[in-house]
């Protein structure tokens, strides 16, 4: 807890002490915070009232007229008592009537103090609540903060403590980019308008921000809160690495209003947000990964490397998936990532499990380590960025090249099926094992060879398009999709391909002979 903030306890809570008999007998029935009990017998205690007080008195100087007493009510609700208390017996044998219709009229609780309840046992009452309460609060933030630090330390940082976060607050999270993209969120969805005001308040928050950066230095935090319709909104940003890194804000909404406890525990959350999307995390700069790329750097060997990699990404396996990707934001999608941008990094890194990751403009590849046998899955979140994704097959360090193949293939199989994301898949019972491997590639090699004649645009390029042509079941604008050229630039690539390849591409054995020749191919995924 900070200096600021002051410990209080619930009027209600007094009021059920059955030790201290105490009865409201005037005044609003909403509980109110007490924070102090103060005691006083003068005409104007304002002088020395700070807010919050129970206030006790035994009327010993207590005006004997209504407008006296009126004028004394009203002095103390200015000065923001909490509630007060009147003490019957000695001087007065029970609450005034006054007193009585002037708390009333000025919506200020009164309570009755029966004469066997000493002003003391009420104080030591309202301290010991109060005591139980900070400790209570404390027990609260320690929970939390334990259950925050063991969900940064998931794969999924970033949306495990979003999740711990809305789970310890009971408010909706999400965290925003300076363009109000929402990347990850946690909790029960408010409805509309909620989230689109949070946005915009995110937006203003981190807009702010910017003409405070200075150059080499962070980004300072900010945070905002307004209210609508009985919601509470709140935006922290999160301390920037550096004056280039993309802005982040989290921002929340909850029914209730925060408390101490939720401010603390959002204070933790929005500390671990900041760390999780610094660049040493973003890029996964542990050591392990940056003894790997020295010694890839110094003539080591994918293979010799990729273990150490397997150990920084917490894993027990030694197989990878490789991951080739395609931004195309539509409407709402956010803007691809920069190669240098971490936050945005440790965004899709977290969408993916993964840190090593690549991306230049709207092309992504990355690895993901795993386990032999293990198929991979597509993120919904990666979708929701704007990436369209092809998996390859879980392979080992010496046949990733393979697999980077079989990535390439299968984005284009969801480039063109407008799929979220194709995982390659292959089928051991087929019938490619019919042949021997050698003699299946010699027949490829042989049955393509008249392409190396090709010129221009070269063999490679049309045997790409040919496969992708054949994947497509002979889809002329599909293949172009996949590929991003026209539609008469394949149709002339297929007519040479004819031409060279002596064949009828509208016989189907021969397509089926193409395709078989293409799986046998060296090099082909």
């Amino acid at each position: 807890m900070t200096e600021t903030e002051q410990p209080s306890v619930p009027l209600r809570v007094l009021l059920a002490d059955p030790a201290l008999g105490l009865s409201q007998v005037a005044g609003p029935t909403e509980d109110r915070s007490v924070s102090t009990v103060g005691t006083t017998e003068i005409e104007d205690p304002t002088p020395y009232l700070v807010g919050g007080e129970l206030l006790l008195t035994a009327g010993v100087r207590l005006p004997s007229e209504a407008d006296g007493i009126d004028t004394y009510v009203r002095r103390v609700v200015a000065a923001g008592v909490a509630a007060l208390g009147f003490g019957v017996a000695p001087v007065h044998d029970e609450v005034p009537p006054a007193l009585v219709s002037a708390c009333d009229r000025h919506g200020l609780p009164l309570l009755r103090l029966p004469p066997a309840t000493p002003f003391v046992a009420v104080g030591q009452a309202t301290y010991a609540a109060i005591a139980e309460a900070r400790n209570r609060a404390l027990r609260e933030i320690s929970k939390a903060q334990s259950a925050l630090a063991s969900a940064a330390a998931r794969p999924d940082a970033l949306q495990a403590v979003l999740t711990q976060l809305s789970a310890h607050t009971g408010a909706w999270a999400a965290l925003y980019d300076a363009q109000g993209n929402e990347l990850f969120s946690a909790g029960s969805r408010p409805p509309a308008p909620t989230p689109r005001l949070v946005r915009d308040l995110a937006v203003r928050t981190t807009a702010r921000t910017r003409p405070r950066r200075t150059a080499g230095r962070p980004s300072p935090p900010a945070a905002a809160a307004d209210h609508h319709d009985g919601v509470h909104l709140t935006v922290h940003t999160l301390p920037g690495a550096d004056s280039t890194t993309t802005a982040l804000a989290l921002g929340q909404a909850t029914t209730t209003a925060p408390t101490l406890v939720h401010r603390q525990v959002t204070g933790m959350a929005t500390v671990l947000l900041a760390l999780l999307t610094s660049p040493r995390h973003a890029l996964g700069t542990d050591t392990h990964s940056v003894g790997a790329l020295v010694r890839l750097m110094l003539g080591a060997t994918p293979a010799e490397v990729a273990p150490a990699l397997a150990r920084a990404g917490r894993t027990t396996g030694d197989h990878w998936t490789v991951v080739h990707g395609r931004h195309l934001p539509a409407g709402s999608a956010p803007a691809p990532p920069s190669g240098d941008d971490p936050a945005r990094l440790a965004t899709l890194g977290t969408a993916l499990g993964t840190p090593y990751l690549y991306i230049d403009g709207p092309n992504l590849r990355a690895l993901i380590p795993g386990a032999p046998g293990a198929r991979p899955s597509a993120p919904a979140q990666a979708a929701d960025l704007g990436w369209v994704l092809g998996f390859s097959s879980p392979a080992p360090a010496p046949d990733l090249p393979r697999a980077d193949r079989q990535a390439e293939r299968a984005l284009q199989r969801a480039l063109a099926a407008e799929a979220p994301a194709v995982v390659h898949s292959s089928d051991t019972l087929s019938m490619h094992a019919l042949i021997a491997p050698a003699d299946a590639e010699e027949l490829a090699r042989a049955r393509f060879a008249p392409l190396d004649e090709a010129g221009p645009p070269g063999a490679t390029v049309l045997l790409n398009t040919l496969r992708t042509w054949l994947t497509l079941h002979g889809s002329w604008d599909r293949t172009a999709a996949a590929l991003q050229i026209h539609r008469n630039t394949v149709r002339h690539r297929l007519a040479r391909i004819t031409e060279l390849l002596d064949v009828d591409l509208r016989d189907p054995d021969v397509r089926m002979e193409l395709w078989f020749a293409l799986h046998w191919l060296p090099g082909s995924p």
